[in-house]
Protein backbone atom coordinates (compact mmCIF):
# COMPACT_ATOMS: atom_id res chain seq x y z
CA UNK A 1 0.00 0.00 0.00
CA UNK A 2 1.28 3.62 -0.84
CA UNK A 3 1.81 5.62 1.93
CA UNK A 4 0.00 8.81 0.96
CA UNK A 5 -2.41 11.18 2.32
CA UNK A 6 -6.03 10.70 0.20
CA UNK A 7 -8.70 13.24 1.05
CA UNK A 8 -12.13 11.12 1.90
CA UNK A 9 -14.11 14.26 0.63
CA UNK A 10 -12.33 14.49 -2.63
CA UNK A 11 -10.37 11.48 -3.37
CA UNK A 12 -7.81 13.27 -4.19
CA UNK A 13 -3.83 12.24 -3.09
CA UNK A 14 -2.86 15.39 -1.29
CA UNK A 15 0.88 14.07 -0.48
CA UNK A 16 2.91 10.94 -1.19
CA UNK A 17 5.51 10.23 0.73
CA UNK A 18 9.23 7.76 -0.20
CA UNK A 19 8.75 5.10 1.87
CA UNK A 20 12.44 4.33 3.84
CA UNK A 21 15.21 1.63 2.47
CA UNK A 22 15.73 -0.88 4.74
CA UNK A 23 19.34 1.04 5.18
CA UNK A 24 17.46 4.26 6.59
CA UNK A 25 14.91 2.02 8.81
CA UNK A 26 17.92 -0.05 10.32
CA UNK A 27 19.65 3.38 11.06
CA UNK A 28 16.68 4.97 13.23
CA UNK A 29 16.21 2.00 15.27
CA UNK A 30 19.80 1.69 15.93
CA UNK A 31 19.46 5.81 17.36
CA UNK A 32 16.31 4.77 19.33
CA UNK A 33 18.64 1.79 20.45
CA UNK A 34 21.33 4.54 21.34
CA UNK A 35 18.24 6.52 23.37
CA UNK A 36 17.55 4.16 25.26
CA UNK A 37 20.76 3.62 26.50
CA UNK A 38 20.52 6.84 28.56
CA UNK A 39 16.86 7.14 28.90
CA UNK A 40 16.44 3.34 31.09
CA UNK A 41 18.47 5.19 33.78
CA UNK A 42 16.04 8.19 33.96
CA UNK A 43 14.12 8.96 37.16
CA UNK A 44 10.25 8.46 37.32
CA UNK A 45 10.26 12.00 38.14
CA UNK A 46 12.08 12.60 34.81
CA UNK A 47 9.70 10.82 32.71
CA UNK A 48 6.34 12.65 34.36
CA UNK A 49 8.00 15.96 33.68
CA UNK A 50 8.78 14.84 29.90
CA UNK A 51 4.94 13.30 29.62
CA UNK A 52 3.46 16.82 31.26
CA UNK A 53 5.36 18.98 29.02
CA UNK A 54 3.97 16.00 26.06
CA UNK A 55 0.38 16.65 27.53
CA UNK A 56 0.52 20.66 27.24
CA UNK A 57 2.06 20.42 23.70
CA UNK A 58 -1.20 18.27 22.79
CA UNK A 59 -3.67 20.78 24.61
CA UNK A 60 -1.82 23.59 22.33
CA UNK A 61 -1.93 21.45 18.71
CA UNK A 62 -5.39 19.89 19.54
CA UNK A 63 -6.66 22.49 16.02
CA UNK A 64 -3.69 21.18 13.60
CA UNK A 65 -4.18 17.64 14.66
CA UNK A 66 -7.50 17.82 14.07
CA UNK A 67 -6.92 19.74 10.71
CA UNK A 68 -4.86 16.80 9.95
CA UNK A 69 -6.85 14.46 10.96
CA UNK A 70 -9.89 15.40 8.86
CA UNK A 71 -7.93 15.67 5.84
CA UNK A 72 -6.03 11.89 6.19
CA UNK A 73 -9.25 9.93 7.26
CA UNK A 74 -12.30 12.62 7.37
CA UNK A 75 -12.61 12.79 11.17
CA UNK A 76 -14.98 15.66 12.06
CA UNK A 77 -13.17 18.65 13.98
CA UNK A 78 -14.81 18.45 17.17
CA UNK A 79 -14.48 14.76 17.51
CA UNK A 80 -10.56 15.10 16.62
CA UNK A 81 -10.00 18.05 19.47
CA UNK A 82 -11.91 15.65 21.48
CA UNK A 83 -8.97 12.93 20.37
CA UNK A 84 -6.57 15.10 21.12
CA UNK A 85 -7.45 15.92 24.49
CA UNK A 86 -8.50 12.38 25.53
CA UNK A 87 -4.79 12.04 24.87
CA UNK A 88 -3.25 14.57 26.64
CA UNK A 89 -5.06 12.61 29.51
CA UNK A 90 -3.27 9.64 29.54
CA UNK A 91 0.54 11.65 29.50
CA UNK A 92 -1.65 13.05 32.90
CA UNK A 93 -2.39 10.13 34.08
CA UNK A 94 0.60 7.92 34.01
CA UNK A 95 2.60 11.39 34.98
CA UNK A 96 0.68 11.18 38.22
CA UNK A 97 0.24 7.36 38.96
CA UNK A 98 3.29 5.53 35.95
CA UNK A 99 5.96 5.79 39.98
CA UNK A 100 3.72 4.06 42.09
CA UNK A 101 2.64 1.18 39.54
CA UNK A 102 6.54 0.20 38.74
CA UNK A 103 7.50 0.94 42.12
CA UNK A 104 9.92 -2.62 43.65
CA UNK A 105 7.36 -4.36 45.76
CA UNK A 106 9.04 -5.68 48.95
CA UNK A 107 8.32 -9.13 49.86
CA UNK A 108 9.69 -11.35 52.04
CA UNK A 109 9.94 -15.05 51.27
CA UNK A 110 11.57 -18.33 53.03
CA UNK A 111 12.97 -16.01 55.74
CA UNK A 112 14.18 -13.80 52.50
CA UNK A 113 14.26 -10.21 52.08
CA UNK A 114 13.08 -9.83 47.84
CA UNK A 115 11.84 -7.45 45.81
CA UNK A 116 9.79 -7.91 42.49
CA UNK A 117 10.91 -5.01 40.29
CA UNK A 118 9.33 -3.71 36.93
CA UNK A 119 12.80 -3.09 34.64
CA UNK A 120 12.69 -1.61 31.18
CA UNK A 121 13.56 -3.90 28.18
CA UNK A 122 14.25 -1.78 24.92
CA UNK A 123 12.52 -0.84 22.09
CA UNK A 124 8.96 -1.18 21.83
CA UNK A 125 7.06 -1.52 17.59
CA UNK A 126 3.77 0.10 17.83
CA UNK A 127 1.53 -0.89 14.41
CA UNK A 128 -1.04 1.39 14.75
CA UNK A 129 -4.51 2.11 12.86
CA UNK A 130 -5.93 4.96 10.75
CA UNK A 131 -9.21 5.33 12.99
CA UNK A 132 -8.16 7.17 15.94
CA UNK A 133 -4.37 8.25 14.80
CA UNK A 134 -3.33 10.09 17.47
CA UNK A 135 -5.27 8.40 21.17
CA UNK A 136 -4.14 4.65 19.61
CA UNK A 137 -0.50 5.36 19.58
CA UNK A 138 -0.24 7.68 22.68
CA UNK A 139 -2.05 4.84 24.71
CA UNK A 140 0.81 2.34 23.72
CA UNK A 141 3.77 4.76 23.88
CA UNK A 142 2.95 6.76 27.07
CA UNK A 143 3.11 3.81 29.54
CA UNK A 144 5.76 2.63 27.20
CA UNK A 145 8.16 5.65 27.68
CA UNK A 146 6.93 6.03 31.54
CA UNK A 147 8.26 2.70 31.91
CA UNK A 148 11.99 3.52 30.66
CA UNK A 149 11.20 2.00 26.84
CA UNK A 150 11.98 3.55 23.77
CA UNK A 151 9.29 3.26 20.89
CA UNK A 152 8.77 3.01 17.31
CA UNK A 153 5.84 3.97 15.38
CA UNK A 154 5.00 2.11 12.32
CA UNK A 155 1.66 3.94 11.66
CA UNK A 156 -1.30 3.08 8.94
CA UNK A 157 0.04 4.05 5.29
CA UNK A 158 -3.11 6.31 4.64
CA UNK A 159 -2.34 9.04 8.00
CA UNK A 160 1.60 9.60 6.97
CA UNK A 161 1.09 13.20 8.06
CA UNK A 162 -0.48 12.22 11.18
CA UNK A 163 2.88 10.30 11.86
CA UNK A 164 5.13 12.38 11.30
CA UNK A 165 3.04 15.09 13.56
CA UNK A 166 3.44 12.76 16.01
CA UNK A 167 7.21 12.56 15.86
CA UNK A 168 7.25 16.09 15.73
CA UNK A 169 5.69 17.18 18.40
CA UNK A 170 8.02 14.34 20.64
CA UNK A 171 10.61 16.23 19.19
CA UNK A 172 9.55 19.70 20.29
CA UNK A 173 8.50 18.32 24.00
CA UNK A 174 11.39 17.80 26.59
CA UNK A 175 11.42 13.93 25.92
CA UNK A 176 15.12 12.99 24.73
CA UNK A 177 15.78 13.02 20.82
CA UNK A 178 15.49 9.72 19.40
CA UNK A 179 12.95 8.07 22.56
CA UNK A 180 10.25 8.19 20.14
CA UNK A 181 10.51 7.80 16.32
CA UNK A 182 7.86 6.98 13.41
CA UNK A 183 8.87 4.98 10.34
CA UNK A 184 7.17 5.98 7.26
CA UNK A 185 7.52 1.55 6.24
CA UNK A 186 4.86 -0.59 4.18
CA UNK A 187 4.20 -3.86 6.33
CA UNK A 188 7.01 -5.18 4.20
CA UNK A 189 9.40 -4.10 6.73
CA UNK A 190 7.92 -4.77 9.66
CA UNK A 191 9.85 -8.19 10.65
CA UNK A 192 13.04 -6.55 9.56
CA UNK A 193 12.15 -4.50 12.45
CA UNK A 194 11.55 -7.12 15.00
CA UNK A 195 14.40 -8.67 14.05
CA UNK A 196 16.57 -5.60 15.20
CA UNK A 197 17.75 -6.66 18.75
CA UNK A 198 16.71 -3.47 20.27
CA UNK A 199 13.22 -4.07 19.65
CA UNK A 200 11.81 -6.62 22.33
CA UNK A 201 8.17 -6.50 21.59
CA UNK A 202 5.19 -4.96 19.50
CA UNK A 203 2.15 -4.23 20.06
CA UNK A 204 -0.55 -4.04 17.50
CA UNK A 205 -4.52 -2.46 17.16
CA UNK A 206 -5.42 -3.76 13.75
CA UNK A 207 -7.51 -6.21 11.55
CA UNK A 208 -7.79 -9.85 12.50
CA UNK A 209 -5.74 -10.70 9.36
CA UNK A 210 -3.17 -8.10 10.54
CA UNK A 211 -2.33 -9.23 13.95
CA UNK A 212 -1.93 -13.19 13.11
CA UNK A 213 0.42 -11.85 10.59
CA UNK A 214 2.48 -9.68 12.97
CA UNK A 215 2.16 -12.19 15.79
CA UNK A 216 3.52 -15.12 13.99
CA UNK A 217 6.37 -12.72 13.23
CA UNK A 218 6.83 -11.78 16.73
CA UNK A 219 6.56 -15.27 18.00
CA UNK A 220 8.86 -16.66 15.70
CA UNK A 221 11.73 -14.30 17.20
CA UNK A 222 10.58 -15.14 20.84
CA UNK A 223 9.66 -11.39 21.29
CA UNK A 224 6.43 -10.91 23.13
CA UNK A 225 3.25 -8.98 21.62
CA UNK A 226 -0.06 -7.36 22.65
CA UNK A 227 -2.45 -7.93 19.93
CA UNK A 228 -5.89 -5.19 19.99
CA UNK A 229 -8.25 -6.53 17.32
CA UNK A 230 -11.39 -6.41 16.23
CA UNK A 231 -14.83 -6.43 17.43
CA UNK A 232 -18.37 -7.40 16.81
CA UNK A 233 -19.66 -5.88 20.28
CA UNK A 234 -22.91 -7.08 21.95
CA UNK A 235 -25.15 -4.35 22.68
CA UNK A 236 -27.84 -6.36 24.96
CA UNK A 237 -30.91 -4.52 25.40
CA UNK A 238 -33.26 -6.35 28.28
CA UNK A 239 -36.82 -5.58 28.50
CA UNK A 240 -37.26 -3.38 31.36
CA UNK A 241 -34.05 -1.36 29.78
CA UNK A 242 -34.45 2.66 29.43
CA UNK A 243 -34.97 2.73 25.73
CA UNK A 244 -34.64 6.13 25.21
CA UNK A 245 -31.36 6.32 26.95
CA UNK A 246 -30.13 2.70 25.36
CA UNK A 247 -31.53 4.64 21.85
CA UNK A 248 -29.60 7.24 22.04
CA UNK A 249 -26.11 5.66 23.13
CA UNK A 250 -26.71 3.04 20.56
CA UNK A 251 -26.50 5.51 17.67
CA UNK A 252 -23.91 7.57 19.11
CA UNK A 253 -21.23 3.84 19.88
CA UNK A 254 -22.90 3.09 15.96
CA UNK A 255 -22.02 6.34 14.07
CA UNK A 256 -19.50 7.72 15.87
CA UNK A 257 -16.15 8.18 14.34
CA UNK A 258 -18.44 6.63 10.68
CA UNK A 259 -18.74 3.69 12.62
CA UNK A 260 -15.27 3.09 12.41
CA UNK A 261 -14.38 2.05 15.85
CA UNK A 262 -13.29 -1.03 17.38
CA UNK A 263 -15.50 -1.18 20.36
CA UNK A 264 -18.53 0.61 18.85
CA UNK A 265 -21.94 -1.18 19.63
CA UNK A 266 -22.13 -3.53 16.53
CA UNK A 267 -24.54 -6.17 17.20
CA UNK A 268 -27.86 -4.93 18.85
CA UNK A 269 -29.28 -7.99 20.38
CA UNK A 270 -33.04 -6.70 21.86
CA UNK A 271 -35.70 -8.64 24.33
CA UNK A 272 -38.67 -9.58 21.98
CA UNK A 273 -41.01 -7.47 24.40
CA UNK A 274 -39.64 -4.04 23.37
CA UNK A 275 -37.84 -5.00 20.16
CA UNK A 276 -40.17 -3.26 17.93
CA UNK A 277 -40.21 -0.14 20.07
CA UNK A 278 -36.59 0.03 20.68
CA UNK A 279 -35.80 -0.50 16.80
CA UNK A 280 -38.11 2.48 15.87
CA UNK A 281 -36.49 4.19 18.95
CA UNK A 282 -32.76 3.49 17.32
CA UNK A 283 -33.62 4.31 13.98
CA UNK A 284 -34.82 8.01 15.23
CA UNK A 285 -31.44 9.04 16.94
CA UNK A 286 -29.28 7.75 14.15
CA UNK A 287 -31.36 9.45 11.67
CA UNK A 288 -30.94 12.65 13.72
CA UNK A 289 -26.91 12.08 13.08
CA UNK A 290 -25.60 15.34 11.61
CA UNK A 291 -23.63 14.04 8.86
CA UNK A 292 -21.40 16.79 6.57
CA UNK A 293 -18.04 17.56 5.67
CA UNK A 294 -15.10 17.14 8.71
CA UNK A 295 -14.32 20.86 8.51
CA UNK A 296 -17.86 21.53 9.70
CA UNK A 297 -18.25 22.22 12.81
CA UNK A 298 -21.81 21.00 13.23
CA UNK A 299 -21.02 17.86 11.87
CA UNK A 300 -21.09 14.64 14.03
CA UNK A 301 -20.18 12.28 11.62
CA UNK A 302 -18.35 12.82 8.76
CA UNK A 303 -17.25 10.67 5.60
CA UNK A 304 -15.39 7.06 6.16
CA UNK A 305 -11.90 7.23 5.68
CA UNK A 306 -11.51 5.83 1.99
CA UNK A 307 -13.97 5.36 -0.93
CA UNK A 308 -12.76 1.90 -0.88
CA UNK A 309 -13.60 1.60 2.58
CA UNK A 310 -17.07 2.37 2.08
CA UNK A 311 -17.46 0.26 -1.34
CA UNK A 312 -16.36 -2.76 1.17
CA UNK A 313 -18.84 -1.78 3.70
CA UNK A 314 -21.89 -1.76 0.87
CA UNK A 315 -20.82 -5.64 -0.09
CA UNK A 316 -21.19 -6.40 3.16
CA UNK A 317 -25.00 -4.87 3.64
CA UNK A 318 -25.95 -6.54 0.43
CA UNK A 319 -24.69 -9.94 1.87
CA UNK A 320 -27.36 -8.95 4.63
CA UNK A 321 -29.58 -8.32 2.47
CA UNK A 322 -29.09 -10.99 0.23
CA UNK A 323 -29.64 -13.64 2.78
CA UNK A 324 -33.35 -12.02 4.47
CA UNK A 325 -32.34 -8.81 6.11
CA UNK A 326 -34.46 -6.35 6.44
CA UNK A 327 -33.36 -2.75 5.58
CA UNK A 328 -34.88 0.08 7.92
CA UNK A 329 -32.95 3.25 7.14
CA UNK A 330 -29.89 3.85 4.52
CA UNK A 331 -28.16 0.75 2.94
CA UNK A 332 -26.92 2.29 -0.13
CA UNK A 333 -23.84 4.94 -1.32
CA UNK A 334 -25.50 8.84 -1.70
CA UNK A 335 -24.67 10.69 -4.61
CA UNK A 336 -22.00 13.44 -4.83
CA UNK A 337 -19.08 14.33 -3.35
CA UNK A 338 -16.80 11.97 -0.38
CA UNK A 339 -16.56 8.66 1.09
CA UNK A 340 -20.30 8.83 3.05
CA UNK A 341 -22.55 6.01 3.82
CA UNK A 342 -25.34 6.83 5.83
CA UNK A 343 -26.51 5.72 8.96
CA UNK A 344 -27.78 1.96 8.22
CA UNK A 345 -30.34 -0.31 10.65
CA UNK A 346 -30.75 -3.64 9.37
CA UNK A 347 -33.12 -6.14 11.45
CA UNK A 348 -34.07 -10.17 10.89
CA UNK A 349 -30.11 -11.15 9.41
CA UNK A 350 -30.15 -14.81 10.58
CA UNK A 351 -27.99 -14.51 13.29
CA UNK A 352 -25.98 -17.75 12.28
CA UNK A 353 -24.98 -16.54 9.02
CA UNK A 354 -21.41 -15.18 7.90
CA UNK A 355 -23.25 -11.94 7.07
CA UNK A 356 -24.88 -12.03 10.78
CA UNK A 357 -21.29 -12.40 12.15
CA UNK A 358 -18.39 -10.37 10.07
CA UNK A 359 -17.39 -7.27 11.86
CA UNK A 360 -18.81 -4.27 10.14
CA UNK A 361 -16.38 -1.37 10.02
CA UNK A 362 -19.02 1.47 9.25
CA UNK A 363 -22.38 3.11 10.38
CA UNK A 364 -24.42 -0.01 10.18
CA UNK A 365 -26.33 -1.25 12.70
CA UNK A 366 -27.55 -5.30 13.05
CA UNK A 367 -30.37 -5.80 15.42
CA UNK A 368 -31.19 -8.95 16.47
CA UNK A 369 -34.06 -10.83 18.37
CA UNK A 370 -34.00 -12.71 21.66
CA UNK A 371 -37.14 -14.27 23.71
CA UNK A 372 -35.15 -14.36 26.67
CA UNK A 373 -32.57 -13.17 29.13
CA UNK A 374 -31.23 -16.40 28.59
CA UNK A 375 -30.73 -16.32 24.57
CA UNK A 376 -29.73 -12.67 24.66
CA UNK A 377 -27.02 -14.02 26.71
CA UNK A 378 -25.76 -16.88 24.42
CA UNK A 379 -26.39 -14.79 21.54
CA UNK A 380 -24.02 -11.90 22.84
CA UNK A 381 -21.50 -14.89 23.82
CA UNK A 382 -21.64 -16.85 20.36
CA UNK A 383 -19.05 -14.72 18.39
CA UNK A 384 -15.50 -15.44 17.79
CA UNK A 385 -14.95 -11.89 18.86
CA UNK A 386 -14.57 -10.91 22.60
CA UNK A 387 -13.36 -6.91 22.67
CA UNK A 388 -15.90 -4.76 24.42
CA UNK A 389 -19.99 -5.11 25.05
CA UNK A 390 -22.73 -3.51 27.11
CA UNK A 391 -25.90 -4.54 28.83
CA UNK A 392 -29.44 -2.69 29.25
CA UNK A 393 -31.26 -3.21 32.16
CA UNK A 394 -32.86 -1.03 35.08
CA UNK A 395 -32.07 -3.75 37.79
CA UNK A 396 -28.72 -3.23 38.38
CA UNK A 397 -27.95 -6.32 40.65
CA UNK A 398 -29.02 -8.60 37.98
CA UNK A 399 -27.09 -6.56 35.03
CA UNK A 400 -24.00 -6.39 36.79
CA UNK A 401 -24.05 -10.19 36.99
CA UNK A 402 -25.17 -10.36 33.17
CA UNK A 403 -22.21 -8.16 32.37
CA UNK A 404 -19.79 -10.50 34.04
CA UNK A 405 -21.06 -13.06 31.92
CA UNK A 406 -20.37 -11.83 28.68
CA UNK A 407 -17.11 -12.90 27.12
CA UNK A 408 -15.23 -9.80 26.55
CA UNK A 409 -12.45 -7.39 27.89
CA UNK A 410 -14.38 -4.48 28.56
CA UNK A 411 -18.12 -4.67 29.22
CA UNK A 412 -20.26 -1.57 30.84
CA UNK A 413 -23.94 -1.64 32.10
CA UNK A 414 -26.18 1.17 30.97
CA UNK A 415 -23.21 3.14 29.21
CA UNK A 416 -21.16 3.13 26.13
CA UNK A 417 -18.15 1.30 25.72
CA UNK A 418 -14.94 3.34 26.03
CA UNK A 419 -11.29 2.94 26.66
CA UNK A 420 -9.98 4.88 30.08
CA UNK A 421 -6.70 5.06 31.09
CA UNK A 422 -7.24 3.96 34.38
CA UNK A 423 -9.16 0.98 33.36
CA UNK A 424 -7.16 -2.22 31.19
CA UNK A 425 -8.15 -2.62 27.80
CA UNK A 426 -7.90 -5.34 25.81
CA UNK A 427 -10.02 -8.39 24.30
CA UNK A 428 -10.38 -12.36 24.18
CA UNK A 429 -10.72 -14.61 21.54
CA UNK A 430 -9.97 -12.82 18.38
CA UNK A 431 -9.78 -10.07 19.31
CA UNK A 432 -6.52 -10.58 20.72
CA UNK A 433 -4.69 -10.84 24.11
CA UNK A 434 -2.62 -8.44 26.57
CA UNK A 435 -3.84 -5.20 27.82
CA UNK A 436 -3.22 -1.99 27.31
CA UNK A 437 -4.21 1.10 29.27
CA UNK A 438 -3.86 0.89 33.72
CA UNK A 439 -1.43 -0.62 35.69
CA UNK A 440 -1.77 -4.08 33.77
CA UNK A 441 -0.85 -1.79 30.37
CA UNK A 442 2.01 -0.31 31.76
CA UNK A 443 3.80 -3.60 32.62
CA UNK A 444 3.62 -5.07 29.72
CA UNK A 445 6.44 -4.63 28.08
CA UNK A 446 8.70 -4.61 31.40
CA UNK A 447 11.20 -7.44 33.02
CA UNK A 448 8.98 -8.48 36.11
CA UNK A 449 12.25 -9.44 37.98
CA UNK A 450 12.50 -10.89 41.48
CA UNK A 451 16.21 -9.40 42.98
CA UNK A 452 16.37 -11.63 46.61
CA UNK A 453 18.78 -11.67 49.61
CA UNK A 454 20.05 -15.12 50.26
Amino acid sequence: MAIQSTNPMTGKVEKKFTELSSAETSSILSSVADAFSTWKLSSFEQRADCLRNLAGLLRERADSFAELMAAEMGKPLKSGRAEVLKSATVCDFYADNGADMLASEPKTVDGMQCYVDYAPMGTVLAVMPWNYPVWQVLRIAVPSLMAGNTMVLKHASNVPQCALALEDIFRDSIFPENVFRSLLIGAGQVEQVLDHDSVIGVCLTGSEGAGRKVAAAAGAKLKKSVMELGGSDAFVVLADADLDKASVIGAESRCSNAGQACIAAKRFIVHSDIYDSFVQKLKGCMESVVMGSPLDEDTVMGPMASHQFRNDLQIQVDACLKVGGELVIGGSIPEGEGAFYPQTIITDVPFDSKAGRDEFFGPVALVFRADSEEQAMEMANDSSFGLGGSVWTRDEEKGLRLARQIEAGLVYLNGRVSSRPPLPFGGVKNSGYGRELSTYGIREFTNVKSVCIG
